[in-house]
């Protein structure tokens, strides 16, 4: 017996901004579950930033997609038929296939998730990997310490907006966070406490930047890269830290004038590092812990953007790609 499955492929290299002809919806039949296997009918998936990276053919710490193959990313769905001991019909489990309905894996690809407690969406977001991301990039890489004054840009996207609330958590004297445009900024200090924001597309960045934080930066999450790293750089205070989560102003194209005052770095005696969340996985636990806590309390605000249907999902990659979501875009496919 087989299952009938709509799956997503790379078509094409995009060159510049991905276009919907660079990707392909295709059927594909998937056979019965063989020996520690199991069949999931996926509910809700991933569209992240780091997937543009892997549509380019180069050498990274992830293999790239490959043309006319099936894309990959984080999704939740249930198990439908099970040959493992260790997951049964019925579970809900967390794996790696995404962009398609069914996914037919070894059962040690996939952890079983507790959707009785947050739903399936939130183990792509606050409980996942962004979540992570945060935490870790925030607390660990950045080294952040009470009463510091904190900069996030991308400050409205998936990892922005828990990396804002993190900080005010653990006691930051400023927060500040930059967004695409005045509705998300209002989103940023009225639901999410931030102390301040602003939109960088309503003049310089680094005058706007100047304004908010009239006594320097010490911690700056950088989400963007670009003119927006730049600027902060002017604004950083001796011996901050700087940590590179991503650069996704440059994602579809080289930045125009790259960063031209790196020499800051020598004379504030800045810390800049770039990290990935798979560094930081021994951390998932007392993360976890820590945040289903705060989530239980009320003192974390979860903030998604939903797309529904799998002939939709690379609409909601593209609109995430143009900053059209609040928080974590999520694709539901049922």
């Amino acid at each position: 017996m087989t299952t009938s499955s709509k799956v997503w492929q790379l078509a094409a290299r995009p060159e510049g901004f991905p276009t919907p002809e660079d990707f392909r919806l295709v059927t594909e039949e998937l056979p019965a579950p063989g020996p520690g296997q199991v069949l999931v009918r996926n509910e809700v998936m991933s569209v992240d930033p780091a997937m543009r990276g892997r549509m380019n053919d180069v050498p990274s710490y992830v293999a790239p997609f490959q043309l006319d193959a099936a894309l990959d990313g984080g999704a939740v769905g249930t198990v439908v038929a099970s040959q493992s001991p260790d997951l049964a019909v019925g579970d809900s489990v967390l794996h790696g296939l995404g962009w398609r309905e069914h996914a037919l894996l070894d059962a040690k690809h996939a952890r079983a998730v507790d959707t009785t407690v947050a739903p399936a969406s939130a183990y792509l977001g606050v409980l996942g990997m962004p979540g992570l991301t945060a935490y870790a990039g925030l607390l660990d890489v950045a080294k952040m310490r009470p009463d510091e004054t904190v900069f996030i840009s991308g400050a409205a996207g998936a990892v922005g907006t828990l990396a804002g609330q993190i900080a005010r958590l653990r006691g930051a004297r400023l927060v500040i966070g930059s967004a695409g445009s005045a509705e998300k900024v209002r989103y940023l200090v009225d639901e999410l406490g931030f102390d301040a924001a602003f939109n960088y597309k309503d003049g310089s960045i680094r005058k706007q930047l100047k304004q908010l934080t009239p006594d320097g930066i010490d911690v700056y999450f950088d989400n963007v890269g670009g003119e927006q790293l730049e600027a902060a750089l002017f604004r950083m205070n001796v011996h901050g830290r700087v940590a590179v989560c991503g650069a996704i102003s440059q994602y579809n194209g080289p930045d125009a004038t790259g960063i031209r005052n790196l020499t800051l770095l020598i004379s504030k005696r800045i810390t800049m590092q770039g990290f990935l969340v798979l560094d930081h996985w021994g951390r998932r636990q007392e993360f976890t812990g820590e945040m289903a806590g705060w989530l239980r309390e009320g003192r974390v605000q979860v903030a998604e953007t939903f797309v529904d249907g799998i002939d939709h999902a690379v609409d909601g990659f593209l609109g995430m790609l143009r900053g059209e979501n609040l928080g974590k875009m999520i694709v539901r496919l049922s």
